[in-house]
């Protein structure tokens, strides 16, 4: 039924900030004439064909009017499209229908979301659903949790051909982030505390690690939440506010693969702060602050194209196998990780679930079980990250 449709790629939310990032990077790299077909989706006509004009993309790419309160108008918009990629959250307060709306049609569906606990009840609500329309659930297909979650994939992957088998423990850590946050990943962050500040059980959900593996509870974790001195790097480092959501997309990936990382799988993340007294100074004053900068910023507000260019990040992933033996892999991206990487990580996403229709059976997922090497090429070739092997020989 997907093959058919008539709209290969659809984004929603065309005209925020993140979505034009979004289909600014799916025109330049993919174009009108292309083997892609794609469209631009929003609640006004409007403001698409405005954004439109001033991306310079081709007149003849479709614009489509949808409203989130009008579950006809969703039904209809993803019925004709294969995949549907969407930027519009807080994903809590506007994504509950998209997703029922896919999964009925059997509708492929991505997204970036950073909320876990709405994660953990569409998976409780619609998996099985899914499995049985075909439609393909993948949340967090940018910066949280994609580096993250390849690259433990490729981690273990090199330690398998390094020493025929994956190893247990794995330690993520960032030694840089240059990047700021915009006003939806705030209105993000800020309707989840509102959320868990009215229901209790929520709290319990934000700090397992094992939240997303539905019923299955492995070893104790770091709790990540205090800086100390890291042996392993000679280094201090600190809490990273993202791992909170990757530990857990990593452990539910480590399910999907049928436990291929152990069931005695250990994974933590924490950001580099550098050694000696310095290191230990930043290391303490960012365990203090949420990490979120500037919370004065709207939804729609975002770093400046400038801003975006002169990010990037660097990711250490180290791996300790139980014989005291070790891999080490490096991740990086060379422009700013929320916004530019991230734009342009969910395209390629999208673009690898299109033409590898057969990659994955119906159902909710994590990337690195549907992708695994095939997104990690596209992101290597296309998208300006690097995923290398920095093992000390």
């Amino acid at each position: 039924m997907r093959n058919h449709r008539d709209i290969g790629i659809l984004v929603y939310g065309a005209t925020g900030y993140t979505g034009r990032l979004v289909i600014d990077y799916l025109n330049r790299q993919y174009g009108f004439d292309g083997d892609i077909s794609w469209a631009m989706a929003g609640r006004n006509l409007d403001k698409l064909n405005l954004v439109r004009d001033e991306l310079g993309i081709d007149s003849r790419i479709e614009l489509i009017a949808a409203d989130m309160a009008d579950q006809g108008s969703l039904r209809s918009m993803v019925e004709r499209a294969s995949v549907v990629l969407t930027t519009v959250g807080p994903y809590q307060l506007y994504g509950n229908d998209l997703v029922a709306a896919c999964v009925s049609v059997g509708t492929d569906y991505l997204d970036l979301c950073g909320e876990p606990a709405w994660m953990k009840k569409m998976i409780d609500e619609h998996s099985a659903e899914a499995q049985n329309s075909g439609a393909r659930i993948i949340f967090s297909c940018g910066f949280d949790s994609v580096p993250f979650d390849l690259g433990v994939f490729f981690l273990q992957q090199t330690a398998i051909a390094r020493m025929a088998k994956t190893v247990s423990r794995v330690k993520g850590r960032v030694r840089q982030m240059r990047g700021s946050f915009s006003g939806g990943t705030l209105a993000s962050f800020n309707a989840t505390m509102a959320a868990a500040a009215k229901d209790a059980q929520l709290i319990g959900v934000l700090k397992d690690p094992f939240a997303l593996t539905g019923g299955f509870v492995g070893p104790k974790q770091p709790k990540g939440n205090v800086p100390f001195f890291d042996e392993t790097i000679q280094s201090w480092v600190a809490p990273f506010i993202m791992a909170s959501i990757n530990t857990k997309n990593i452990h539910r990936s480590n399910l999907l693969l049928s436990h291929q990382y152990g069931e005695n799988f250990v994974y933590d993340e924490m950001l580099v702060t550098g050694p000696g007294d310095k290191g230990e100074a930043l290391a303490n004053a960012l365990a203090k602050s949420n990490g979120l900068g500037d919370t004065k910023l709207l939804p729609g507000e975002g770093p400046s194209a400038v801003e975006r260019a002169e990010g990037g990040f660097d990711i250490l992933m180290i791996g300790e196998s139980d014989d005291g033996r070790e891999v080490r892999i490096g991740v990086t991206g060379d422009c700013d990780p929320g916004y530019c990487s991230t734009s342009k990580m969910l395209v390629e996403a999208g673009v690898c679930l299109l033409k590898n229709p057969d990659i994955a059976d119906g159902g909710i997922w994590t990337p690195a079980p549907v992708f695994g090497s095939q997104l990690l090429r596209r992101l290597r070739k296309n998208a300006g990250l690097t995923f290398e092997d920095e093992t000390l020989d």
